[in-house]
């Protein structure tokens, strides 16, 4: 199901509200790093993106400006970073139903898209991304526009992308949907980076395949709970700082 809003006002709010909650949780890298929702309309997508300069606990609602997947500016004057315009253009060209798109470089899931294996299934949060995360080859700093193409082929249909060396990036129908795939993610990649330092004590066990398969199934069952677990995040915001919606 879409659950999309129609409003722009709406979407403004949400993707600002998205930014202040990962600046809680850590997962700026100060004014780098971007998160991007589609507009509704017919013709070429236009996608919401925080301008260049802004920190993300900063960042209101005024403040997005809208891009066209030409990379002109069609509202806001403000700049944008071309690496996040290449990432995020990419992904709203390829894909209909990716209305939001997320990238991080979080410690954690920096360190594990490092490793030759990516990620593990070491606990139940990492087998909701069983047989659904692509992998990425680094190429350098996303500056090349011909990069897109290739990140398209990466993803694929996946709910998410390891861009190694590099980071994060999750898709969703809405921003919601988006977060908390972001959310779980760099959890799961947390976990993976304790369970790590724990290894010269015990030997670590993976869940088989078939398991995780089979969770997996569990986890898609149940993923309107993202939007009641969204609303519990935007409640807690607005109780602390409200500032987003401006």
């Amino acid at each position: 199901m879409n659950h999309l809003p129609e409003s722009e006002t709406v979407l403004r709010e949400q993707l600002a509200a998205a930014y202040r909650l990962a600046a809680m949780m850590g997962w700026e890298d100060t004014i780098y790093t971007h998160f991007s929702v589609r507009l509704p309309g017919a013709g070429e997508p236009r996608f919401l993106i925080n301008p260049f300069g802004l920190m993300f606990d900063e960042i209101c609602a005024s403040d997005l400006i809208v891009v066209d997947v030409n990379g002109r500016v069609l509202d806001g004057k403000s700049d944008y970073n071309l690496a996040g315009f290449t990432i995020h253009s990419a992904v709203h060209m390829a894909r209909d139903d990716a209305h939001c798109v997320m990238h991080t470089h979080t410690l954690a899931g920096m360190a594990v898209v490092a490793c030759e294996r990516g990620l593990l299934n070491l606990n139940q949060i990492s087998t909701e991304f069983h047989d659904r995360l692509g992998y990425h080859e680094y190429e350098g700093v996303a500056f090349n526009l011909e990069e897109r193409a290739r990140i398209q082929t990466s993803l694929g249909n996946n709910i998410a992308l390891m861009l190694k060396h590099h980071g994060l990036l999750s898709v969703g129908q809405s921003v919601a949907d988006a977060f908390q795939i972001m959310f779980y993610l760099n959890r799961a990649c947390e976990i993976q980076l304790a369970t790590a330092q724990l290894a010269s004590l015990s030997p670590i066990n993976e869940i088989p395949d078939s398991l995780a398969e089979h969770v997996c199934g569990q986890f898609k069952g149940v993923e309107h709970e993202r939007h009641v677990v969204w609303d519990a995040w935007v409640r807690k915001l607005d109780r602390l700082d409200p500032s987003y919606k401006d």
